[in-house]
Formats: C-alpha cells, structure tokens, sequence
C-alpha cells in the first residue's frame, strides 16, 4: 500500500496516497530539469525524459515545461502550472477563442491547445518510448498543467483508444473545454479523472460558463479542509462564502491562497491522518 514516505509503483486505480504522491509529482514540474532527473530517481523512476517547448510572443506564458518518468510498473507524464495572475490573465484574454478538440471532438480553450501543441510530439513520443512493459500512464499537472494534463490525456486517447491513461489527477485545473469534449473524455476515462479543488481557488472558476466545462469527477476540499466527494451547488457556494469571508483583512486574497500546489499537498495529507 501507498504510503507518505514511498511511492507505490504497483497502484491501478484511484487512491488518496496515490494523489498525494501526484500532487508532488506536479509541484516537481515547476523544477529545473536536473532537479527534476534527481528527484524522479530517488522516487524509483529509472528513466526521465524532460520537455519544453516555446510559444510565441503574443502569449502571456512564454513556455510549456514538464517530464515522463519511467519504472518497470508505471509511468508518469506532469506539467508545469503557472502563477495565478499570469494564468488569470491569460484565462480573461483574447487567446479564449476556441481550437478544434482531439480527434474532432468538441473544442478546446485556444491558448491551452497552442500549449499543448508545443510540446505535445515530445510527449507522445516520450510515452511510447517509456511504455515497454505494459506500464501504468498516469498524467497530473497543477492549475496550468493541470489543464495540460487532461488535454495531453484526451488527445493520446481519443487519438489512439487502446492507450486508455489509467488516472489523470489534477490540481487547481482551470475549464478546459466545452461540453462536447467535456461529456465524452468523463465516459470515457469513468473512475479514472480526479480534479481536485481547494474551496475559493480561483483557478477551477475560469474561464467562465456556459462555454467552458470542467470534466465531472470532482474532489472538492471545504474550508474546514474536509474532502468531499460529491457537493450540491448550494452547500458549495455557502462553503465557498464561508472561505471568502474568513480573512476578513483580506477576503480577495482567498482565491490566490487556495490556489498554492503546497497547500493541496498539505490537505491531502491532511485527509490521510
């Protein structure tokens, strides 16, 4: 069994030990590469292959960052997130247009697409390569690569359905896309997508509705920092109000604090105790 201190290389479905170990596997992509080798080595991963790709100058983030690592059982594909007001930015401009979705289906956040594009060859490539022993494919990223994350997963699926990821979780995930993408990815990967959402994280509620949707399976944390499966729209938004006023010196700041990787680390492992 997965634990805090050990990663478990053997894990094929959902499990909060195993989120936790993803959650740090998406703080670690905001790394420079050597960290990111050094660490995914002592985590058990014999092999690590690192991405980056370049966007042009008319977007407010400049790159694409993260890896896939390897073992003889598993496989992990994380990307880098961004800070909140570069990513807030980015969600209220312009690139909101929308780019086709992965295989025809739906459409796709257009700034997320041109992301993803940078890097994406690198990505697939990189997997294949890795997947030599029917290895488990797990994706994660944070606000930014979160969005990264489902989308990279969505598009080796639908591109090639016998690579079914075995879980994507991600943390702080902006919408990504509108509901005719939204529908089938959450059919198609049932009990295998995890987005989890810190109570006012600013993140999970751009871009706005009814254009853009959020995939389904949601692990929502309250403000007592309680997980919760399952939370009605009414109970949500009287959690969130109780969030929002809690700092009564500095209400606006909630959004941006319970965006922060460490504290979604912090929560998950404070729902293990």
């Amino acid at each position: 069994m997965a634990t805090l201190s050990e990663l478990d290389h053997t894990v094929t479905d959902y499990q909060l030990q195993h989120a936790y170990w993803l959650a740090k596997a998406a703080k670690l992509a905001y790394a420079e590469e050597p960290t990111i080798r050094e660490t995914t080595m002592e985590w058990g991963f014999d092999r690590c292959e690192y991405f980056h790709g370049e966007l042009d100058a008319s977007f407010p983030i400049s790159d694409t960052q993260g890896f896939a690592a390897g073992s003889e059982r598993m496989i992990i594909v994380a990307f880098r997130g961004t800070e909140p007001k570069k990513i807030k930015d980015w969600l209220t401009d312009t690139n909101t247009l929308a780019a086709p979705g992965p295989a025809g289906n739906g459409f796709v956040h257009f700034g997320f697409s041109r992301a993803l594009d940078s890097v994406f060859p690198q990505v697939r490539d990189a997997v294949e390569r890795l997947r030599d022993n029917d290895q488990t494919l797990w994706f994660t990223g944070h606000s930014l690569g979160g969005a990264l994350a489902m989308l990279a997963s969505a598009r080796i699926f639908f591109e090639d359905p016998a690579l079914l990821p075995d879980g994507v979780y991600t943390f702080g995930q902006p919408r990504t896309c509108d509901r005719l993408l939204a529908d089938p990815y959450s059919k198609a990967l049932a009990s295998r997508v995890f987005r989890f959402v810190n109570n006012n994280d600013i993140v999970p509620q751009l871009p706005p509705e009814p254009v853009f949707h959020h995939v389904h399976d949601v692990r929502y944390f309250d403000n007592s920092g309680a997980m919760h499966e399952k939370v009605s729209v009414v109970s949500g938004l009287a959690d969130k109000f109780t969030g929002f006023t809690s700092d009564v010196f500095a209400p606006a700041a909630d959004g941006i604090r319970d965006h922060q990787i460490d504290r979604y680390l912090e929560l998950i492992e404070k729902n293990l105790s």
